[in-house]
């Protein structure tokens, strides 16, 4: 990587949401984008043969488990993660953070610390020692170590979580220094609109190349996410990208797309895949079910990709119902595919200036019970 690290160039808009390129020394992004998690440098049940044929521009992988196994050490001796894994697009980890979190931690000021998933001992975690790992790692862009709070929280925890995430992000700033890596700031602060707009306010006077809305989709409302996504996008700079951390369901990812998001991940598409189920025109399809025994037709018949179009929803049922490992990756396969075109469809929308029809049809097919928000 040379010097460079991001530039943002909004290209078109319709009301909040924009499409635009984002730059860095190794090629450009278009966005919205939605980037496949591969957790442990691998995209589950996939390879990077089949990333190179899916196309994702970016992928994401996870620093706490990349620092425990194999080790940071040992990746940036074999040359870093781009050539761990044989991986020439862009990679972007996150701090280990959310991990970090569900291991029910001890939060100091210094930093976080639990016990290894792997081997019970206790390990230690520090805004700094997470640059120093994801430096290792040499990720395109790192994510700074914050506070996610669990929903429902007090108010009082929330503004706790908040201020220390302001200060671990100063100290993260200060530990990358000129580090040609692209360094992303994350806004806390719950469901909590006032709280939103006034993290997003003091992580941007910090000074980051891009911005992340986190602790969000964590298992609250859309009529709460929402108010809070939008007081945060509404501060965030127009020249920075804005990523909205774990969002993976099509109703979310407009919504995010609506409220000024240009990047989003979630192991949801894999996870889904991996126990039958099929993101589609149709909403949601498990393949279990009997009712596909028989079924000649393409997984989404309004959307079929070379590396999963060929297979009918019989045969994949077949290959479920007789735990055939190849069915998750056939799926992983098109739920991939599936949101990438997703994220393409939404970008064309806003250069047609018809974003709000996309959003209200994406509605209609995946929450007819749910009641559209005004725009």
């Amino acid at each position: 990587m040379t010097d460079q690290k991001i530039s943002m160039t909004v290209t078109a808009s319709d009301g909040s949401a924009r499409a635009g390129v984002m730059k860095t020394s190794r090629g450009e992004i278009q966005t919205p984008v939605f980037m496949p998690v591969g957790t442990r440098a691998a995209v589950k049940t996939l390879d990077t043969f089949d990333l190179e044929r899916l196309g994702p521009p970016i992928v994401l992988a996870n620093t706490y488990h990349l620092m425990e196994r194999p080790g940071s050490e040992l990746i940036a001796e074999q040359g870093g993660l781009h050539r761990f894994m044989g991986w020439d697009g862009h990679l972007l980890t996150d701090s280990g953070g959310y991990q970090v979190f569900s291991l029910e931690p001890k939060i100091t000021e210094a930093g976080a610390t639990f016990r290894s998933v792997y081997d019970g001992a206790y390990v230690e975690l520090s805004p700094e020692k997470a640059v120093a790992v994801q430096q290792d790692l040499g990720s395109d862009i790192a994510m700074v170590l914050d506070v996610c709070s669990a929903l429902p929280a007090e108010r009082e925890n929330l503004r706790a979580a908040l201020d220390l995430t302001i200060r671990w992000a100063e100290r993260a700033k200060e530990a990358h220094g000129d580090h040609p890596q692209a360094q992303f700031g994350i806004v806390q602060g719950g469901v909590e609109v006032d709280l939103r707009a006034e993290s997003a306010e003091r992580t941007v006077a910090i000074g980051f190349d891009g911005y992340a809305v986190g602790g969000l989709s964590v298992g609250e409302g859309r009529d709460t996410m929402v108010p809070a996504l939008a007081a945060a996008t509404a501060v965030l700079p127009e020249d920075r990208p804005r990523y909205f951390m774990g969002l993976g369901d099509p109703v979310g990812l407009v919504e995010a797309v609506h409220n000024g998001i240009d990047m989003f991940d979630c192991v949801l598409p894999t996870r889904l895949a991996r126990h039958g189920t099929a993101l589609t025109s149709e909403g949601r399809l498990n393949l279990k079910n009997r009712q596909f025994a028989t079924d000649d037709q393409p997984i989404d018949p309004a959307f079929t990709h070379d590396l999963s179009g060929r297979f009918s929803r019989a045969y994949i049922r077949h290959l479920l119902v007789t735990n055939e490992p190849t069915a998750g990756r056939i799926i992983t396969l098109h739920n991939l595919a599936w949101l990438a075109n997703l994220a393409d469809e939404m970008r064309t929308a806003i250069i047609e200036k018809r974003f709000e029809a996309f959003r209200q049809k994406i509605w209609a097919q995946w929450a007819p019970q749910e009641i559209l928000p005004e725009p």
